[in-house]
């Protein structure tokens, strides 16, 4: 299975970081060793000084598809869950004013930790979907999926486009707002709605 990741999704995480809106998703990939389940502990690596948590929801794709279009691309999907898109941002940030592609900021050995999925059958809509990220029981990210640039539809479409995708990826749709650097000790508990589908420590 493959990660694909999409970054500057919200508008307010955009400004946050300073970067420019873009006019079509920005997606990246993560291998399947950045993968960590069963709310298993992230272990701080020593290469960076400055991990920042990125709440956000993902999509588990259902069957193989490419060049799908926008309009049928919730069959290729059947649940949805929560993860974290751990990001070495002092790795991210010298590689980009060196203009060197970021893999290892994003994709390292346990980056991308992930919760429960649930079904389809659990949200009225795609387009009004609450989710939020608690450190140490403090809400930290907080999002709904209206305020997304590109929704899961269009992303799905897009991607497609590049890449075949396979039953089992992942497909991770953007962080909000409230990013910021996570500390040995600390607690994470992420949400859909009220539902707490991931709780894992930092070690």
């Amino acid at each position: 299975m493959k990660i694909i990741a999409i970054g500057r999704n919200y508008a307010e995480h955009i400004e946050e970081l300073k970067n420019e809106r873009p006019s079509a998703p920005v997606v990246f990939l993560k291998p399947d060793t950045a993968l960590l389940k069963n709310n298993a502990a992230f272990y701080h690596p020593d290469f960076s000084q400055n991990i920042h948590h990125e709440v956000e929801l993902v999509l588990k794709v259902s069957k193989e598809g490419k060049n799908i279009q926008r309009q049928f691309a919730h069959r290729y999907f059947d649940e949805i869950g929560i993860g974290i898109d751990f990001t070495a941002r002092d790795l991210q940030d010298t590689c980009k004013a060196k203009g060197l592609p970021w893999e290892i900021a994003k994709a390292f050995n346990g980056s991308a930790p992930v919760g429960e999925f649930l079904p389809l059958s659990r949200f009225a809509k795609f387009d009004d979907i609450n989710f939020h990220l608690k450190i140490n029981g403090q809400v930290r990210q907080k999002g709904n999926t209206a305020m997304m640039l590109f929704d899961f539809g269009t992303i799905i479409e897009y991607v497609s486009k590049f890449f075949t995708l396979k039953k089992g990826d992942l497909i991770f749709t953007g962080t909000p707002a409230g990013v910021s650097k996570v500390q040995i000790g600390d607690r994470l508990e992420a949400f859909i709605e009220d539902e707490k589908l991931l709780d894992f420590e930092v070690k």
